[in-house]
């Protein structure tokens, strides 16, 4: 399969699995274009094309030929300079020979358009219940905040590393958290956890979680009891990075008992407890592997490939 397939696939996957409905994502593709239109010839030189056909800024072919043939992949949670490196001394040998790199979270342009990604969230909040307005509202803040905390970053560092190697590099984002996402709100739908450590047993029980508790990385309930009952479940894997610190009593009051997220900050989570809402950290590292490996599940329907774990990923199929 070529690179360019790959990508295409991989979004067309994360649309599929998007929580919003398809109608809204088509409206978004449409405004895009509408803006390229309006462009002259100047501004066109630096727009994103890219976006006339995938609404996910922080999922792209970072470096190399879309037509590069693909057959073995090196994919991880972090494709740093290191990993990039060390893909690099793997081809010397042609036995190890790898076509492409694939990072789950952004780098280059995908990581400096990252916050555009969040307004994604904003959406699923008002599916959910609360106010589209108020979640915009509060949204826009958060994404601001984002915003200017990428500007002082080196986007391009690692993503240099591979141009100056020769390397096929990219990235999945959004998408693979969009298959999680859809996946655990699926199983809670289908399992109905009445109790919050009956929710714990459902996550422990997944390949992917079951694997990093070898390594010590646990599901974990950080506000609320294993008693506690879960009520309405938010599955809030997707939309970039978190969300607005201020939306935990939003949450509450459109009937949310229980969050269940990747991570949280100190302060999100203070903000939860303010609200008395349920909080369950299911684990960064094993739900972005686990949204890979569903993503790849969906690509390799088409071809199988030979997969490099490296960087926290484990390569499971479900399929």
């Amino acid at each position: 399969m070529k690179l360019k397939e790959i990508y295409r696939k991989a979004v067309e996957i994360g649309i599929n699995n998007d929580l919003r409905p398809k109608e809204e994502i088509q409206k978004i593709l449409e405004e895009e274009k509408a803006k390229f239109e309006k462009l002259s010839s100047e501004e066109k030189e630096f727009f994103d094309e890219d976006k006339l056909f995938n609404p996910y800024a922080d999922t792209r072919i970072l470096n190399g030929d879309p037509d590069t043939e693909v057959r073995r992949i090196i994919v991880g949670i972090d494709m740093e300079i290191g990993e990039i490196l060390l893909t690099y001394l793997l081809n010397q040998k042609e036995e190890n020979k790898v076509d492409l790199i694939i990072s789950h979270h952004p780098e280059g342009m995908a990581l400096a358009q990252l916050y555009q990604v969040m307004k994604l969230q904003s959406d699923i909040l008002a599916q959910y219940g609360v106010t589209l307005s108020v979640a915009e509202q509060l949204m826009e803040k958060r994404i601001s905040e984002v915003e200017r905390r990428l500007l002082s970053l080196n986007h391009i560092r690692h993503t240099e590393a591979a141009r100056l190697l020769g390397l096929p590099m990219m990235c999945i984002h959004t998408p693979a958290d969009n298959c999680v996402t859809n996946y655990l709100n699926k199983l809670f739908e289908k399992e109905k956890p009445y109790r919050l450590k009956d929710l714990l047993e459902i996550l422990k029980n997944i390949p992917e979680y079951r694997i990093f508790q070898k390594y010590q990385i646990f599901p974990k309930i950080v506000n609320g009891s294993e008693n506690n009952k879960c009520g309405k479940i938010y599955v809030d894997m997707t939309g970039g990075t978190e969300g607005s610190k201020e939306i935990f009593d939003q949450l509450a009051t459109s009937g949310i008992s229980t969050l269940v997220g990747m991570h949280y900050s100190e302060e999100h989570i203070k903000q939860a407890k303010k609200a008395n809402v349920n909080v369950v950290i299911a684990g960064h590292i094993p739900s972005d592997v686990l949204g890979l490996n569903l993503l790849f599940d969906e690509i390799e329907k088409e071809e199988l490939f030979d997969f490099v774990e490296i960087s926290g990923f484990r390569r499971i199929r479900h399929q």
